[in-house]
């Protein structure tokens, strides 16, 4: 069978993530080990035992949830060889794929996004905002009701394209809060404030692209190994010139993750689905895009085991 990798962001992280990987298989403790060192601190210890206020803060939550999917990763890689076609991320997790895929390596790659995470949270300090989840088919296109409560009440726009009937709105807390009312008015089934910190992948990010662009400069990037599905197009990226600039645009861009599976399908039609990391998000979102689409998790111990169990593993 071919193989797609998909990463799971922000959101899917709590306390003992992780920690029966860890205890069952050397490789994915050692890349535990591999980023305590590298950040210079235990966040292996974090994510093993809490507290869960500290572990989603956006600068430790990132690392965290890199540090997982390699793992899982790590343990897998030599088991699933040459079936594996491409990887994708949904938003943090798009770094994951690239670690995967071989554009970045491990270390530089988890310092990388707690990076991310601190200029992220800064920006969130100069110009707070919040993220609402929009379910249901509306009889008007969330981006028109985003630009009408832009002009009533403060800018808000269209931030994670998740699946049909599923777009998570970002932008100002006044804006955010109209679109609610304006998308409860015009049929949505459930609008749903989230729980993070900022108005990720809005215009209110613009104050951490000069640093994060700088950052991301600094860094040395290879060509992709396999493709890898960006975030800002939904469409594969293998040159590291144009997965840096992509990278660059995606902390304030919308997430187009019902494009990038859609193109997935398309081009490797039956293609299996494995979820790298902790939950089983994306293979919820998955399948509503794709409802015959084969997703098997793959972030802990016994889900680990099945995967390696099966013919061929």
């Amino acid at each position: 069978m071919d193989i797609a990798l998909v990463f799971p962001g922000q959101g899917s992280q709590k306390p003992g993530m992780a920690q029966d990987l860890v205890a069952a298989f050397p490789a994915a403790a050692d890349m535990f080990r591999r980023a305590d060192a590298a950040l210079g601190f235990p966040l292996s210890t974090l994510c093993f035992e809490g507290p869960a206020e500290t572990l989603m803060e956006t600068h430790n939550a990132q690392p965290a949830l890199l540090t997982h999917g390699v793992a899982v990763w790590r343990v897998l890689a030599a088991h699933l060889g040459a079936r594996v076609c491409c990887a994708a991320g949904h938003s943090l997790g798009e770094f994951t794929a690239h670690v995967a895929a071989g554009t970045l390596d491990f270390e530089t790659a988890v310092r990388l996004v707690r990076t991310r995470g601190e200029l992220m949270q800064a920006a969130t300090v100069a110009r707070p905002g919040a993220m609402a989840a929009i379910l249901g088919d509306i009889d008007v296109r969330v981006r028109d009701l985003c630009e009408r409560a832009s002009r009533e009440a403060g800018a808000v726009v269209p931030a994670n394209f998740n699946s049909p009937g599923q777009v998570v709105v970002s932008g100002e807390v006044t804006g955010v809060e109209r679109l609610i009312e304006l998308a409860t008015a015009h049929g949505a089934r459930k609008c749903m404030r989230l729980q993070v910190s900022g108005a990720f992948h809005s215009p209110l990010m613009d104050a951490a692209r000069p640093g994060w662009e700088a950052a991301l400069a600094k860094v040395p990037m290879q060509n992709a190994t396999i493709p890898v599905y960006a975030n800002v197009t939904g469409r594969q990226v293998m040159a590291a010139r144009h997965a840096r600039r992509q990278l660059g645009q995606q902390i304030a861009a919308p997430v187009r993750w019902t494009e990038t599976i859609r193109n997935i399908v398309e081009d490797h039609p039956g293609i299996t689905f494995i979820e790298m990391g902790p939950g089983h998000v994306l293979g919820g979102l998955i399948r509503k895009i794709v409802p015959d689409a084969v997703v098997l998790p793959a972030g802990t111990a016994a889900q680990v085991e099945a995967i390696l169990s099966q013919p061929g593993a």
